[in-house]
């Protein structure tokens, strides 16, 4: 406990002197020419700051989640091994569950459609 303790405190301890001097070092004068997207040394022609759609974010939180399901369910093959397998089963029964009430509301709310 005692030499945790002490890693933790060093570790903290450098990563504060660290940012300070960070902070105190960097020359942050910001100027018109710095503040100015680069289009291979032309000038912009419009703005950098395009709008995104929210529902591509969507599409990609929605994949992960799926992506997170199947990598737990992996592992299941092996389940029936364990001393008690239907635990096991009826936790993964649950887990697609609340995953398929979960995409079937997103469904009902129209998340996944594209075009309203």
């Amino acid at each position: 406990m005692n030499v945790t303790m002490s890693i933790i405190t060093m570790a903290s301890i450098l990563s504060m002197i660290l940012m300070m001097l960070n902070y105190q070092l960097t020359l942050t004068k910001p100027d018109n020419e710095k503040l100015s997207p680069y289009e291979c040394g032309f000038d912009p022609l419009e703005s950098a700051r395009l709008p995104f759609s929210i529902r591509f974010f969507l599409v990609a939180i929605l994949f992960l989640l799926f992506d997170l399901e199947i990598a737990l369910l992996l592992p299941l093959p092996w389940a029936t091994q364990l001393p008690s397998p239907i635990l096991t089963f009826t936790w993964t029964l649950i887990i697609l569950l609340l995953l398929t009430l979960g995409l079937i509301y997103e469904w009902v709310q129209g998340g996944l459609e594209w075009a309203e």
